[in-house]
């Protein structure tokens, strides 16, 4: 069994830290990293991108809609052409960055309220498949399984995975229980990581009302804002491990880079 171990960084913004980056990217195996549209400048792009690539860690452009007030979490109408753009535009800014820290960008993941709302939005959906394929056509994507963005990747020629989710409730449909509602985040290490073990063994789950669903994913997301991602992070991890999951990049490890020179 093999899977890989991703987090949500780079999401801090100037004055305003948000996270344990340097501690996640010890436990994970692939970042997926702010690209200054809901969160994350240039600063923070630069230091998150050099740590993940000292520790040999994937990078993948976390892109969202254009919303720093609102974290990416809002809806957003934008059209499709301008939502291709802007996706094209936090990729260049996060490719110069991994760029000058020796590596690459490794893959994309759509964040927030763009991630669900390309789960069936098909204008937008194709968008973003469109600014992948434009930027670089053998950049994988991430996403919800069964979602119309990964089969729109799949039929436009690029690498499509599918992502679970360890700290956040399924609806019985296994799209994610909004976290506006009780019981959306999940915050037991311990039970995260037992439903992280029968995940990456193919067993079903329970849903937020106790029925009992298949989630398939080559990549798991703990969420590097939720309290606890560390430890949280920690027990997947050693969870996984103890029962003979291999925990690599579904991309291919990068190599880590060498130290800098003094």
């Amino acid at each position: 069994m093999r899977i890989d171990l991703n987090s949500d960084l780079g999401e801090s913004f100037g004055r305003w830290e948000l996270g344990d980056d340097r501690a996640l990217l010890s436990v994970v195996t692939s970042a997926n990293v702010a690209c200054g549209f809901h969160a994350g400048d240039p600063s923070v792009l630069r230091r998150t991108t050099a740590e993940a690539a000292a520790r040999g860690v994937a990078v993948g452009g976390h892109v969202s809609y254009r919303d720093l007030a609102g974290f990416g979490r809002r809806f957003v109408d934008v059209p499709p052409a301008e939502l291709t753009d802007e996706v094209i535009y936090q990729l260049g800014a996060l490719s110069a960055f991994t760029s000058v820290a020796g590596d690459r960008v490794r893959y994309v993941k759509p964040h927030g309220a763009l991630y669900n709302a390309i789960v069936h939005h098909e204008e937008q959906a194709a968008a973003v498949v469109e600014a992948v394929r434009a930027f670089d056509p053998g950049l994988p994507v991430l996403g919800l399984p069964g979602s119309r963005f990964l089969a729109l990747a799949g039929k436009a020629g690029l690498a499509a995975y599918r992502e679970a989710f360890a700290d956040r409730a399924y609806t019985p449909q296994g799209t994610l229980v909004p976290r506006r509602e009780p019981g959306a985040v999940l915050h037991d290490p311990e039970a995260v990581a037992e439903r992280c073990l029968r995940i990456a063994r193919g067993e079903p789950v329970e849903a937020v009302d106790g029925t009992r669903i298949l989630v398939e994913a080559d990549s798991l997301c703990v969420h590097g804002d939720s309290p606890g991602a560390v430890e949280t992070a920690r027990a997947v991890s050693e969870r996984l491990r103890a029962e003979g999951v291999t925990i690599a990049p579904f991309t291919g490890a990068p190599a880590a880079a060498p130290p800098a020179s003094a």
